[in-house]
């Protein structure tokens, strides 16, 4: 269901309608003034960015110091029209020089109004990307002191470009040394008990590219995920030698992959962008590698003492090593002094954060490290009574690692030329919200 947008509005703080745009005729010139009675002048504003007043629909998002109103009269895909907010956003900063807010807006008027034309149709919206948008939108914006210099670039066939199937990467492209960098990141958060039991595990990953390659390249990716080596098996009729397979949730991909060759034969093939982009997201639920393991065990002696006592394994590569590592380790308000001894890294009490800070610069992997400590407290009833023992929460990184267990197993660059390219492969699996009950 697509947004079909009667109406545009860029108001400032104070409600001031700064630019709008009327894509239809079914709304009354008076909607702002809805927006600005119903919304801004109660204490609703911040509540819910969608809000229907009489048969209207208001989507709104406040991006700096303006508020971007969407009003709509009929029924929309709210998630679409939020989509097209950001993305005209960043639209509009390529042009103003990474800035957008009240100046921005003032000083870039005929600008703005020349861009919505294209950006939306009779309500509908159009082509936002900023590299195709400017091959026939010249016209520089009033940038901001602090941004950079535009550089300049050659303007090819414009009508080829959007029309054509490859709107997101101009011809003409031509590099001395042919390069492809691949970069796998991924998140995991977990909750585990004080016993080692896992309550909570998943991993959020997704897959950046940089690419530095002359001309029009098809690129295809093989990954170790198990619907793209089933079907790898189906098509050579004979099982896989590829190793651990895993499950890939929540698939999504930039615009630039060919979808119905991902569908038929679940092979990821592009021709990228150049430069840097995301080329896809994904989640993992199940058979997650966890980095680390912790045990801690907290005794409270009477009131006015503590000892804390934590172990951290490591599980991954005895060859690999975390970088960066930091424990950060629940006490109560009313602690008084701590002593600590630990068997690697170095640890202090941060009274900011009510924890013990354990920091490791680098972890080796199938290693362990403790931490002992006492805790002297303050006797305060009332203090001891509304402690209820927070997580202990890690940060880390750890390059060449991934907890899903995600694979390359090729990359392949194909251009008409034949030129020959390099290709970097990169992993790293950092901490997203790590906690281990205590």
């Amino acid at each position: 269901m697509p947004v079909a947008a009667s109406a545009i509005y860029f108001l400032n703080l104070r409600g001031d309608v700064l630019i709008n745009r009327l894509y239809r005729d079914d709304v009354g010139g008076n909607m702002v003034d809805a927006f600005r009675l119903h919304i801004m002048q109660t204490k609703e504003l911040g509540t819910c960015p969608v809000r229907q007043i009489g048969g209207c629909s208001f989507f709104y998002m406040r991006i700096s110091n303006v508020y971007i109103v969407i009003v709509v009269s009929s029924n929309a895909n709210v998630a679409c029209a939020f989509k097209f907010v950001v993305e005209a956003v960043n639209l509009f900063k390529s042009y103003f020089g990474g800035a957008f807010d009240e100046d921005a807006i003032r000083n870039n008027f005929v600008l703005i109004y020349e861009l919505l034309d294209e950006i939306m149709d009779f309500g509908y919206p159009q082509n936002l990307s900023p590299e195709i948008l400017k091959l026939y939108i010249t016209q520089e914006g009033v940038r901001s002191p602090f941004s950079s210099k535009p550089t300049d670039r050659p303007v090819p066939n414009a009508t080829l470009q959007v029309t054509g199937a490859v709107g997101w990467r101009r011809e003409g492209l031509v590099y001395k040394k042919n390069e492809v960098f691949l970069d796998i990141v991924e998140s995991v958060n977990l909750l585990m008990s004080s016993k080692g039991s896992v309550l909570r595990c998943d991993v959020t990953g997704k897959i950046l590219m940089k690419c530095f390659l002359s001309g029009m390249p098809d690129l295809k990716l093989g990954l170790n995920d198990k619907i793209g080596l089933e079907k790898e098996s189906e098509i050579k009729a004979r099982p896989t030698k590829s190793g651990k397979t895993i499950e890939l949730d929540d698939v999504t991909f930039h615009q630039c992959v060919n979808l119905t060759r991902f569908n038929s034969e679940k092979t990821v093939s592009f021709v990228p962008p150049d430069g840097e982009f995301e080329l896809m997201k994904y989640r993992i639920t199940e058979g997650v590698n966890l980095p680390f393991r912790v045990l801690p065990t907290i005794k409270e002696l009477g009131r006015t003492r503590m000892e804390v006592n934590v172990k951290v394994k490591s599980v991954f590569g005895a060859k690999m090593f975390a970088l960066g590592v930091v424990i950060k380790i629940p006490v109560p308000k009313q602690t008084a002094k701590t002593s600590m001894q630990v068997t690697s890294g170095r640890a202090k009490y941060n009274a900011s954060m009510d924890c013990l800070l354990w920091k490791i610069r680098k972890f080796p992997g199938q290693t362990e490290s403790t931490l002992s400590a006492e805790v002297e407290l303050i006797s305060t009833i009332a203090e001891k009574k509304s402690w209820t023992r927070p997580p202990i929460q890690m940060e880390f990184q750890v390059p060449m690692f991934t907890a899903s267990g995600l694979r390359v197993r090729f990359l392949k660059v194909w251009e008409k030329s034949g030129y020959n390219t390099v290709e970097w492969v990169r992993y790293i699996t950092k901490a997203g919200s790590y906690e281990i009950r205590c």
